[in-house]
């Protein structure tokens, strides 16, 4: 069997991935022999390689890319490296309908730092966040297969808890604005507990600009028993002679402007 009957043989039958070892295996002869056919393949735009030995097939439609779309391929990677992992912040605020900001790279949060993946047009970045593997998820379907995301009230803690990945202050309370309306407060409160009480601080604060009264009350309580101390909206600015809101025990040491 030649490479590219192998790779037709496993769109056909619904898988659009395979590690070189699967090659080798399937194809049968000389290991580098494969190597190479599987090279030719990638000069043809016919494969792709988002991770070494991790090869993914192109079809027509996406041959402008280069590569699948990100979360087309993701899930069986994560399986490949044997990594826990779920898309989050502004790829998952996205995929639950806070278009505002699409992000230039997909974004994936996993146990440890990994260097980001340059396949074709497409990029994931990964965003090193403990306990991955315990944490809420909702799991979607795509053309082919399924694919991690967090929950949209675990998506709306990140954001704060992560804003240097999230476009600012600013741009997470355009996005909370949108994002509200697919929360449910009971389930927020529990997956704050699951975060750092100075996520639940800030959050509460913007939900309350957004006029999302009812998932802000419902991390209150959560606030009052467990925050220790003020914690800053923005943790690289300054918190001297700034306002500072009892309620949640937060310094406002940076303006909030959302987008209209």
């Amino acid at each position: 069997m030649k490479a590219s009957q192998y790779i037709r043989d496993l769109a056909a039958n619904g898988v659009h991935h395979f590690s070189t070892q699967d090659a080798i295996a399937a194809i049968g002869g000389n290991p580098p022999a494969v190597r190479e056919q599987i090279r030719r393949l990638k000069q043809r735009g016919l494969v792709a390689e988002p991770a070494r030995s991790f090869h993914v097939i192109v079809p027509p439609e996406y041959s402008r890319l280069g590569c699948l779309p990100a979360e087309q391929f993701i899930d069986p990677l994560m399986k490949f490296w044997e990594e826990p992992y779920y898309l989050g912040l502004l790829s998952a605020a996205e995929r639950f309908g806070a278009a505002h900001q699409r992000p230039q790279a997909t974004q994936a949060m996993i146990q440890r730092s990994r260097p980001p993946i340059i396949c074709g047009r497409v990029e994931v970045v990964f965003i090193a966040r403990q306990n991955t593997d315990q944490l809420p998820v909702s799991i979607l379907n795509t053309p082919r297969g399924t694919v991690r995301y967090s929950t949209p009230e675990l998506t709306t803690l990140e954001l704060v808890g992560y804003t240097g990945h999230a476009g600012g202050i600013s741009n997470i309370a355009t996005v909370l604005a949108e994002l509200s309306e697919n929360m449910d407060a009971d389930v927020l409160c529990e997956t704050a507990k699951l975060c750092p009480v100075s996520w639940a601080q800030r959050l509460g604060y913007l939900l309350e600009k957004a006029e999302a009264s009812a998932l802000a009350d419902s991390l209150f309580s959560f606030v009052k028993t467990e925050a220790r101390s003020y914690t800053p909206l923005r943790r690289a600015a300054k918190t001297t002679v700034v306002e500072r809101v009892a309620r949640w025990k937060l310094i406002v040491n940076t303006e909030v402007e959302p987008d209209e």
